[in-house]
């Protein structure tokens, strides 16, 4: 989302951090690549999710505050972790 989705590739890791405080969605999760920081948000929305795919709210209380991931697809605009 920030940098766009050219340079992410399968099996790269992704950081995936909680962010409580965001004024925009309660269940909202960070997706951070180091040394890079933020590179966008896990899809919370049935326009923005990919079919097949679980929302930033259906995973948000499956870990404690973050998780690593592993980018199995990368699909014009967007990464399947």
């Amino acid at each position: 989302h920030y940098f766009g989705a050219s340079f992410l590739k399968p099996g790269m890791v992704v950081q995936l951090i909680k962010d409580p405080g965001n004024p925009y969605d309660e269940e909202a999760i960070q997706a951070v690549i180091p040394p890079l920081g933020k590179i966008g948000y896990v899809a919370n929305s049935t326009h923005t999710v990919p079919k097949g795919c679980r929302s930033a709210g259906r995973i948000y209380d499956s870990f404690e505050q973050q998780v690593y991931g592993v980018i199995r697809f990368v699909v014009k605009d967007l990464a399947i972790v």
